[in-house]
């Protein structure tokens, strides 16, 4: 991921200025490296390495969804909408 893509990221998701590890700042960065490797993958089927790294990422991101929808349901819902994520 680009440096200047995951400032930007953070400061669009961040909930003040120093925000920089909030359940939606790791939700947003997860979905963005998931599609860079999604992408990669479409290319290099054979590796196996990297589709090991990106099981592991959706997993993670599943669970922090799990946790932002019991915490805050409707920052659960915005997020969802704006990632363009199935649920």
């Amino acid at each position: 991921m680009l440096h200047e893509a995951k400032k930007a990221l953070i400061k669009k998701y961040s909930q003040h200025e120093h925000d920089s590890g909030s359940v939606e700042v790791q939700i947003a960065i997860l979905t963005h490296r998931i599609n860079d490797l999604t992408e990669h993958l479409k290319t290099h089927k054979k590796d196996n390495h990297s589709r090991t790294g990106l099981y592991r990422m959706v997993g993670k991101r599943r669970k922090l969804l799990f946790y932002l929808q019991k915490k805050k349901p409707e920052v659960y819902q915005k997020l969802l909408k704006e990632l363009k994520l199935r649920k």
